[in-house]
């Protein structure tokens, strides 16, 4: 059981985490699949996939784990089995809204500052490619954590709750694929995305001024330029993606860092530091799963239209009903 504070910060916080995810990332998807959200379909493909990762970190992180953990202990969720593959689809869900983070980043990358490369490989086709080869990926790499696990206790030959192995922190394969893990998601992912951003955000200043040159030089009369404000918000636009992943990320970065330095496997209570921060990074990091969506699309003016649209839906239906 958890200490008073702390229980009701869970009960609180993931209760409202899946109650505002669920929806919105299910409304997302609706509104992008429509295609009227005023963009391509290389783009709109990223972002379903993006929508759809991330309400599957919030079904299995978040109700599967979290909340059922705190308001049904001891349900048949909790037993070894199904504790085990619960563990691998929190994983592999996380790990797909990661990679398609960077997927879409580079693929933005390559619109903006690589235009031979934009016609070859900013498609639909491709995109979807990648999208269902980072499903699958995602998947496969994760199923060893399955193994990872022992029963706490069996009662009546049934074996209850997840127990990590104690060769988990002193195997080598365990401490290479743990190892490897980490390195996939988040520190290779904090790399791949603040390059390409840096280099979009170089690209896009350069083009800046040769624009404003080239209007001096013409000598406009009118000071406001649509192309330089958006490029402008293009530029706030990855600076807040970058931000976000790596802050959002940073904590439980560090939480797997000190304790895999430390050999710190253990918590003394509730009140441990290490345990806070374990628990405050994975907080986090779900909240990070289930921003992405919400940061690439809600800027965009059509998309918030074709959202307004999807929830007026049911009514105009309702409404068409009784006339």
């Amino acid at each position: 059981m958890h200490e008073p504070v702390s229980g009701l910060l869970y009960a609180i916080y993931y209760p409202v985490l899946a109650a505002v995810g669920i929806p919105a990332n299910m409304v997302a998807i609706v509104a992008l699949s429509r295609g009227k959200c005023g963009l391509s379909e290389c783009i709109t493909r990223y972002l379903v996939g993006m929508a759809v990762a991330d309400l599957l970190v919030i079904i299995t992180g978040v109700v599967l784990n979290r909340i059922v953990g705190i308001y049904f202990p001891g349900s048949y969720m909790s037993t070894t089995p199904i504790c085990s593959l619960k563990i691998v689809l929190i994983y592999a869900s996380r790990d797909i809204s990661v990679w398609l983070t960077v997927a879409f980043t580079f693929d933005r990358f390559l619109a903006i500052c690589c235009q031979k490369l934009k016609r070859k490989y900013c498609t639909k086709e491709l995109a979807t490619a990648v999208v269902r080869m980072v499903f699958i990926l995602g998947c496969l790499q994760n199923i060893p954590w399955y193994f990872k696990f022992e029963p706490l206790y069996v009662i009546d030959e049934v074996p209850w709750y997840c127990h990590t192995k104690s060769t988990f922190y002193t195997a080598p394969l365990w401490i290479i694929y743990s190892s490897f893990n980490c390195i996939a998601t988040p520190f290779l992912p904090f790399f791949l995305i603040l390059l390409p951003n840096a280099l979009t955000v170089r690209c896009i200043v350069v083009a800046n001024r040769s624009r404003k040159a080239l209007r001096h030089k013409n000598n406009r009369e009118n000071p406001k330029d649509p192309e330089l404000e958006n490029r402008r918000k293009s530029i706030i636009l990855l600076f807040t993606i970058s931000g976000s992943f790596i802050l959002l990320w940073m904590t439980f970065t560090v939480h797997f860092v000190y304790y895999r330095v430390t050999n710190t496997y253990a918590y003394t209570g509730y009140d441990d530091p290490v345990y806070i921060l374990q628990e405050v990074g994975y907080m986090l990091l779900l909240l990070s799963c289930c921003t992405n969506t919400c940061i690439y699309s809600a800027t965009q003016r059509m998309f918030r239209e074709e959202v307004k649209n999807v929830l007026k839906y049911p009514l105009t239906r309702v409404v068409q009903l009784f006339k």
